[in-house]
């Protein structure tokens, strides 16, 4: 196990009816004037947020609102919120939603108070010194943007989608949580969000670092927790038990608690960022045809812990055959992705024809020469895992 220093300061509140506490939240934290931010119509028409901006009321903040927050959220929409919280005197950023409206409120948060352009802390030419805090009110269990201090903005000209890491200036100071908030969401939304905090466990989980017993373990055991209670969400959306149960799994996935003491690698994420940059498709469906294919790489080239994922998540039987393990583990995943309606090929993501071209020469401008570190993938590397994604 490595040297580690594990940082996670977010406060949760998770139940039913928690969110008429964000007022007290915000209070608790000295917010004085809130920026609600938040995406398109379904919490005003769920009336979400009537009841946000009542329980401000009622605390005494005082607040205004940016709506309309896309799916991989763009830059216009953080430098309209950085313009509006400096006219408004805002001092705290309240997003109602998932990750896009998170990550966009972060963005924001890092801006308002900083001289220069927002971007500047995504490119790498600036780090985040100080932002204004974040509470969050979450209705869409994925990205774990709740509990981290990441952010991810997509850069339209030249369609740049880049992350943003600071665990400590941009971790939210609470988050609030009502499984009931997601009773609403559609399959699709939901089996994407499955997908995506399941990846987020396996960027940690598939690592060289030796002797990490307890990480290895907490990521399988959430895992294997998502894989019982996914399809129970399938069948019945209204079912508190399991919805509660994988929103927490979203947090978890991404807080930092499963990938302590390991080194991460986190190449799918990366070569997903540039499918949903060119193709704008939703996130954990991308990483959905991703994933696998990148599985399929590795069991050539680090099968290791491949095989071992294939045994204690998939229940695949030992094998002195690392690599036949490794692949009926992957069809076993790429078995319970279908199950819940994902895609797993770049035709069934609505992909026909892609550039693979475009997307390697992409990824390694924005990510450099070599990318991940379970197997530090170059051009060629990178160009045959698109490939897979096409026949996976």
């Amino acid at each position: 196990m490595n040297n580690f220093t594990f940082y996670s300061p977010t406060e949760f509140v998770f139940g039913k009816d928690t969110e008429k506490r964000t007022g007290e939240l915000v209070e608790k934290y000295n917010g004085k004037k809130a920026l609600i931010v938040y995406g398109g119509g379904s919490v005003i028409r769920s009336g979400l947020l009537d009841i946000i901006k009542t329980a401000l009321d009622n605390a005494g903040i005082s607040h205004v609102e940016l709506g309309g927050i896309q799916a991989n959220p763009t830059d216009p929409k953080v430098y309209e919120g950085i313009e509006l919280g400096r006219s408004e005197n805002i001092d705290f950023l309240l997003p109602v939603g998932g990750g896009s409206v998170i990550d966009t409120a972060k963005a924001i948060a890092a801006g308002i108070p900083y001289d220069g352009d927002f971007w500047d802390f995504y490119c790498g030419k600036a780090t985040v010194k100080k932002a204004l805090r974040i509470g969050v009110v979450l209705t869409i269990p994925a990205a774990g943007s709740e509990g981290s201090g990441n952010s991810v903005i997509t850069k339209l000209d030249g369609l740049k989608k880049l992350s943003l890491r600071t665990p400590e200036a941009l971790r939210p100071a609470f988050a609030v949580m009502n499984p009931e908030l997601t009773f609403t969401l559609p399959a699709w939304q939901t089996a994407s969000g499955i997908t995506d905090m399941m990846a987020h466990i396996m960027e940690r989980y598939f690592s060289n670092t030796k002797n990490t017993e307890i990480a290895d373990r907490m990521c399988e055991g959430v895992l294997k927790a998502i894989i019982n209670e996914a399809p129970k969400i399938i069948e019945n959306p209204n079912d508190y038990d399991a919805r509660a149960n994988i929103m927490w799994a979203g947090t978890v996935a991404h807080n930092g608690t499963c990938g302590v003491g390991c080194e991460e690698d986190w190449a799918s994420h990366f070569m997903e960022h540039e499918i949903s940059a060119v193709y704008n498709v939703t996130h954990g469906a991308g990483l959905a045809v991703v994933f696998p294919a990148w599985l399929t790489y590795m069991s050539e080239h680090n099968v290791g812990k491949v095989a071992q994922y294939a045994n204690r998540v998939w229940n695949v039987e030992e094998s002195d055959d690392k690599k036949a393990m490794a692949l009926q583990g992957i069809d076993r995943f790429k078995t319970f992705l279908h199950s819940i309606g994902m895609p797993i090929t770049f035709k069934e993501l609505g992909i026909d024809n892609p550039d693979i071209d475009l997307l390697v020469r992409k990824l390694h401008e924005n990510k450099g020469e070599l990318v991940g570190s379970y197997v530090k993938l170059d051009k060629e590397a990178s160009r045959a895992i698109y490939k897979l994604c096409i026949n996976n």
